[in-house]
């Protein structure tokens, strides 16, 4: 004859008790909740006065270059090539290194024309360069 606690013994178990993991995992969305919006807050900084405010800007200073959607490029309104483009970006800052570039493309031009200005800038050590856009309508 058996005795029950022998049977009990050979049983399985047939249902996981998952309360305990309900319970970690609430507690987890509970820290995950409190803890995130401090994590996004910037820092209450009061800057120190002092240095030089930035020049403004002169038509002079300023140089643009146009990208259509078909990769043509334009600079101060006269075509060109890519590689004419950085030849002249690079002479106009060195004569001047107050000079920006602004950068107008097409939005439904692709991307790689742009990033190729961009990475020719870069490469030049011409880092004074805007992405020109169109103020939003409101």
């Amino acid at each position: 004859m058996r005795r029950f606690s022998q049977r009990s013994h050979l049983v399985t178990l047939n249902e996981i008790n998952i309360t305990p993991l309900l319970d970690l995992a609430f507690v987890l969305l509970i820290i995950f909740i409190i803890t995130t919006p401090l994590l996004e807050q910037g820092l209450s900084l009061k800057l120190p006065t002092g240095g030089t405010p930035d020049r403004p800007i002169t038509k002079q200073d300023v140089r643009t270059v146009e990208i259509s959607s078909q990769g043509s490029f334009l600079l101060d309104r006269k075509p060109m090539d890519l590689n004419t483009l950085e030849k002249w970006l690079v002479y106009y800052t060195k004569q001047n290194p107050n000079t920006v570039i602004y950068i107008r493309a097409d939005e439904n031009g692709l991307n790689k024309f742009t990033y190729a200005v961009i990475d020719r800038c870069q490469r030049n050590g011409i880092t004074r360069f805007s992405l020109r856009t169109e103020p939003s309508k409101r």
